[in-house]
């Protein structure tokens, strides 16, 4: 994704057409969370380390994947300077805080990093989670998620989790929460290209 970003080429587009291969494995670009898939991996790299071997590929892919908030927060961050828009003292909506879609679990949830990074460029991050029991929230990470979107105007949306909610609502729903210019960065390409200012 980041290549490809690089190369003003659509990821997804790329994988559409990799999907007309027989053997291909649909891996899509995004944030690794959760409890065992960004975790795992460093219990084999410590045991290959025991025996003497240095696990570089899975070592990079987990450096590529921890890294890939910071890449997101920077992404955003600049769609937001491109449309002349105040980055400090702005208001930003986080769309999911679990660590996957259609699932309440948090445990190690990756969106936090994209959070902290918003917040260290000083926005005013919300987060809107219809899945998330708001209490493991605020105890889990200090996060007040919010229960009405509606209450506010957004200079900046991300969708971070792909809940079905989400995609039910649409793009012309989800950008009714923002300013007449905001951006609407599509993590989890739930919509199409066209219809959002940025994704993976």
């Amino acid at each position: 994704a980041q290549i490809f970003n690089k190369l003003d080429i659509d990821t997804h587009e790329v994988l559409q057409a990799a999907e007309t291969k027989w053997n291909f494995l649909p891996f899509k670009p995004g944030i690794v969370g959760g409890h065992c898939i960004g975790v795992d991996p460093y219990y084999l790299t410590h045991k290959s380390a025991e025996v003497g071997h240095h696990p570089e590929m899975i070592l990079a892919g987990r450096r590529l994947n921890d890294d890939m908030p910071k890449y997101i927060v920077d992404r955003f961050i600049t769609l937001m300077i491109s449309r002349g828009l105040k980055v400090a003292d702005s208001n930003i909506l986080i769309m999911g805080l679990s660590f996957k879609e259609n699932c309440p679990d948090i445990r190690n949830t990756k969106v936090i990093d994209i959070i902290e990074g918003l917040v260290e460029f000083n926005c005013n991050v919300d987060v809107y989670d219809p899945w998330v029991d708001a209490k493991d929230a605020l105890k889990d990470y200090g996060i007040s998620l919010i229960k009405n979107i509606e209450n506010k105007k957004y200079d900046g949306i991300l969708i971070s989790v792909a809940h079905q909610e989400f995609k039910e609502w649409g793009v012309s729903k989800i950008r009714s929460y923002g300013k007449e210019h905001s951006i609407l960065f599509d993590l989890k390409n739930l919509f199409n290209s066209t219809d959002t200012d940025g994704r993976l």
